[in-house]
């Protein structure tokens, strides 16, 4: 292994953060072992650490790339760098004997337990375990937190709580406990917090190297340190004799005032830090490589940054950069500001799908907006493009994730029709058999479960299906046989974890045999053994917690498709983005709040409180991201887009943007930053659709053959209003479904008056003489029958009530007119037409025989009934024909009589009850032209050439007809048509 060089300070270097981070120090590294360039053991005498599994990737593959043939590779760790769960840490073999980690998945179920504990013993324990669960993922990012910075939670009690809000003090309550219970469930699970272990590993491992200096050549390349355990770990490797510290774009040309004036928010402040730790001055940093030509360093763009994040007590430098002759410059920077994300998106994806037309050519969305990310992945679809999103997508939004979530969620609402139904219209769910022959027994059970919900559970499906085909039910028995064993332990309030988790596990294996094959099935069964192991010897839960829980922490777990995505184009957090270089470099979602995401408000600690444990304040993380931003900005070509608005409210551009713009403004080449505006010439293009051709309504014409023979007088008026829909009733066949878990609505409330009425009509010819009595116990049978939810019965019986008592009051009114009363009568008349025989078909709804023998014919309306003017108009002909086809005798063990009045009886049962609405007129005469319109009509229709419109005459032109959607109504009555 050949000797690095001798140098009299520690062996820090950097490399500029224009240069391609991984090819300049792969090119530094390989002249560094130039002198031992035939020993083919070499490389594999080096170890290098670095930030991040996907640099140690890149740094792999560029490094082969270099060496040619077939060589050892050096020894490739990741180094624990900040707090974020994408970064991994891997320790040396060799370092002490530690305890292990306890699992995340065990650390927030204990956590859980221990914050419902507190909440119990302060108020009564009003929180669950789901959302106990919830608030853990916070809680062990404090302690990670406090851990990775060597702060102690004991000097809490250091703040008394006379200088606390009471929220503050409540918080510290809370905390203290943590301190106190927290590490007695850790000794007893025999397990240590993840950053502890991290930290710990970190120390013992810069322990080891600085007592006992390896011979192999060690690199900690590409880390700032912002943890104080890896600054301390890179504090040693600089200084070992055969060791050397690359940083990643430290600014050597910042000025000295500036440097000295360094505050947390700066991309600097983090390496001024380090450098201070590891006791070296700016000025002893070195060049990585000498030669940055070949690495493509941009010293131009690199100067505009400089500017751009100079420390705003010393801006005042701006001037004097204004009026010099040589200003930076911003080739190869754009700047696009959208309209709103979706033209963002758009315009990304262009310029994405752009690079791919130059050979070998890369390129990266590079942003903390997770919703740009998916908008950009949904429109490279437009290209059949599957782009690298390193990411991934959440468990719970996969086929694997979502089955099962939607299986516990069917569960906890008792396997009422829509999720059930839902569940079993899963792709993944077959039960074993063929997939199109469980899709068809969910479409029969769908259809079967239409209308009001039936009773809970899984046997009030099974009750509900009791009149439907057997082999539904027998199927049905098969499926509730599998769901039993969930059902039956979600159905006690209380349940361990692992109980419920092993019948949840049972059943979907059952339901969905192929979940576990694929990337997202793999990711499933790994979590659900997780999961399972950390619920081991776990108190019991509310078993209404389980499916939130279980969506929460799916939600937490991120699925990388290993295949399939374009080898090209990637988007990246700018954490994976680190030490990465692309041709081409979208910096998207720049605005306030989003990238910087700013000091959020922390529910945990004010800021004296952070001050009290030495912890940094939240400036700190602006500072790291505003490296992110520079080190980003600094690739040969680089687009920065925000939008404007979002969900049309303003947005804030970032503050690095407008101190960008701010910049470029004074210096009178704001206008090179702009994006080539044939960008969002071509994304307006893409989505426009042009000028629509006009829809036309429908006019179909089917053969005379296929048109109905037969009309009930309710569809007569449909006719009139809107033929279209009977075409698609009659013609086509089609009905309109219930909806499933329909609420109980005016057409319940209509069936039930009308069967309270005719049994009391009907049993009663004369009127008893407890008549209140007699029609309450009838209304009470009735609803009853219906198995009303308590809650509707509550509301219904008293409308019925009042309408009862209405109703009676009326009756004694008008018995004395009345020789005889003929309810719910089934009627038909039939008459000639040019098709055949056409027959016209009705049920009356009362028909009174007076003492002068004429008819009073009377239609109940829980609503609202037509006018008088629609009647008279015949746009509402269904009482002037039933007056017709009584007239005609066509009424079942009625006789032929003539109508002298046509009667509207609206009973709601509200402040009003009831009121009787004469229609007026002459009702013979309203008869006679109402059957001579519909034997006009019919002679009509049976002319092929005769279509059926649609929506001729609506009874109101906002309210939607059932068929409406097939008449493609929205499309046509927008472009002008039926507007007449």
């Amino acid at each position: 292994m050949p000797q690095p060089p001798e140098h009299p300070r520690a062996n820090v270097f950097t490399i500029p953060a224009s240069a391609a981070f991984s090819e300049a120090l792969a090119k530094g590294l390989a002249e560094r072992l130039k002198p031992a360039a035939d020993n083919p053991l070499a490389l594999a005498d080096v170890t290098i650490y670095l930030p991040t599994q996907r640099a140690a990737r890149s740094f792999r593959e560029i490094f082969a790339r270099l060496c040619g043939g077939a060589t050892l590779l050096p020894e490739f760790r990741p180094l624990g760098e900040v707090d974020e769960d994408e970064l991994l840490f891997a320790t040396d073999s060799e370092v002490l004997d530690l305890p292990p980690r306890i699992a995340p998945l065990r650390q927030r179920l204990l956590l859980a337990t221990l914050i419902r504990r507190w909440s119990h013993a302060r108020d009564g324990g009003t929180m669950t375990f789901g959302q106990a669960v919830a608030l853990s993922k916070s809680l062990a990012g404090v302690m990670d937190e406090v851990e990775t910075q060597g702060a102690d939670l004991a000097k809490l009690k250091d703040l008394a709580p006379a200088n606390l809000a009471e929220h503050w003090a409540e918080v510290r309550e809370f905390l203290s406990l943590i301190d106190t219970a927290w590490p007695g469930l850790l000794e007893a699970e025999g397990a240590i917090n993840p950053a502890a272990h991290r930290d710990m590993s970190i120390r013992a491992l810069a322990a080891r190297l600085e007592n006992h200096p390896p011979e192999r050549f060690i690199l900690a390349a590409g880390s700032t340190g912002s943890i104080p355990a890896t600054a301390e770990l890179l504090r040693v490797i600089a200084h070992l004799p055969k060791g050397a510290v690359v940083l990643p774009g430290l600014d050597r040309e910042l000025d000295a005032e500036s440097w000295e004036r360094l505050e947390p928010g700066h991309p600097q402040y983090g390496m001024k830090q380090l450098l201070t730790h590891m006791g070296v001055r700016r000025d002893q940093v070195g060049d990585w490589i000498g030669d940055w030509i070949t690495v493509r360093a941009n010293a131009e763009r690199e100067r505009l940054l400089r500017e751009v994040l100079r420390p705003a007590p010393t801006t005042d430098a701006w001037r004097a950069l204004a009026e010099s002759l040589n200003p930076p410059k911003c080739e190869g920077l754009s700047l696009f500001e959208a309209a709103d994300p979706g033209e963002e998106a758009e315009v990304i994806a262009l310029m994405l799908r752009e690079a791919l037309e130059s050979k070998d050519k890369t390129a990266a969305l590079i942003s903390r907006d997770r919703g740009l990310a998916r908008r950009v992945t949904a429109a490279l679809k437009r290209w059949d493009i599957e782009i690298d999103d390193s990411a991934g997508r959440p468990l719970s939004r996969m086929a694997a994730g979502s089955f099962l979530l939607l299986l516990a969620e069917a569960a906890d609402e008792e396997f009422s029709p829509v999720p059930l139904l839902a569940l079993l219209k899963h792709p993944l769910c077959t039960m074993g058999d063929e997939a199109g022959a469980l899709r068809e027994m969910a479409r029969r059970l769908d259809k079967a479960l239409r209308g009001p919900r039936p009773d809970a559970g899984l046997s009030g499906i099974a009750k509900a299906l009791t009149e439907k085909s057997e082999s539904l039910q027998i199927w049905f028995a098969k499926l509730r046989e599998v769901l039993a064993p969930l059902e039956t332990v979600l159905a006690k309030p209380e349940a361990e974890l692992s109980d419920i988790l092993n019948a949840h596990i049972e059943a979907a294996d059952t339901l969905a045999p192929e979940i576990w094959a694929g990337t997202d099935g793999v990711a499933a069964s790994r979590f659900l053994t997780d999961l399972a192991s950390a619920a081991a010897n776990l108190p019991v839960v509310e078993t209404g917690s389980y499916a939130p829980m279980l969506r929460s922490l799916m939600d937490e777990v991120p699925v990388r498709p290993s295949y399939g995505k374009h080898p090209r184009l990637f988007i990246l957090g700018p954490l994976e983005a680190r030490l990465q270089s692309f041709d081409l470099v979208i910096l998207g979602g720049l605005n306030e709040g989003v990238w910087p995401q700013g000091p959020a408000d922390d529910p945990w600690f004010s800021r004296p409180m952070r001050a009290t444990l030495g912890l940094e304040q939240p400036e700190r993380a602006i500072g790291l991201s505003a490296h992110d931003f520079a080190g980003l900005s600094a690739a040969p070509r680089v687009v920065l887009t925000r939008s404007v608005k979002s969900e049309g409210t303003p947005m804030v551009a970032s503050r690095w943007l407008q101190r960008l713009t701010q910049l470029t403004r004074g210096l009178g080449i704001e206008g090179d930053l702009a994006l080539d505006p044939k960008y969002r010439s071509f994304a307006t293009a893409l989505n426009d659709p042009g000028l629509p051709a006009p829809e036309r309504p429908p006019y179909p014409k089917p053969p005379v053959k296929a048109r109905p023979r037969e009309m009930s007088v309710t569809d007569v008026e449909k006719w009139v209003r809107d033929p279209y829909a009977i075409y698609a009733k009659r013609v086509l066949g089609l009905k309109k479904l219930d909806a499933l878990d329909a609420e109980l609505g005016p057409r319940e409330r209509g069936t039930a008056l009308h069967e309270i009425l005719e049994r009391f009509i009907g049993e009663h010819p004369t009127l008893p003489v407890n008549a209140e009595d007699v029609l309450a116990k009838i209304t009470q049978e009735v609803l009853t029958s219906l198995k009303l939810p308590q809650a509707t019965l509550a509301l219904w019986r008293p409308r019925f009530l009042r309408a009862a008592e209405w109703f009676l009051g009326e009756e004694r009114k008008r018995r004395a007119e009345i020789a005889e009363s003929y309810v719910e009568k089934y009627g038909e008349i039939t008459f000639d037409a040019p098709g055949g025989d056409f027959t016209l078909k009705g049920i009356a709804d009362r028909i009174d025989r007076l003492n002068d023998g004429s008819a009073v014919i009377l239609d109940y309306k829980t609503g609202e009934p037509p006018s008088g003017k629609q009647v008279k108009t015949h746009l509402s002909p269904q009482m002037p024909l039933e007056a017709a086809m009584l007239r005609e005798g066509g009424f079942k063990d009625v006789p032929a009589m003539t109508a002298s009045d046509l009667i509207y009886v609206q009973i709601s049962g509200a402040a009003k009850a009831g009121e009787f609405k004469s229609v007026g007129g002459d009702a013979e005469q309203l008869a006679a032209e109402a059957l001579e319109k519909l034997k006009g009509r019919v002679r009509l229709f049976d002319d092929e050439n005769i279509g059926y419109a649609a929506r001729v005459a609506p009874v109101r032109k906002d309210a939607d007809g059932d068929y409406d959607h097939l008449a493609r109504v929205k499309e046509w009555s927008s472009s002008g048509w039926g507007e007449e």
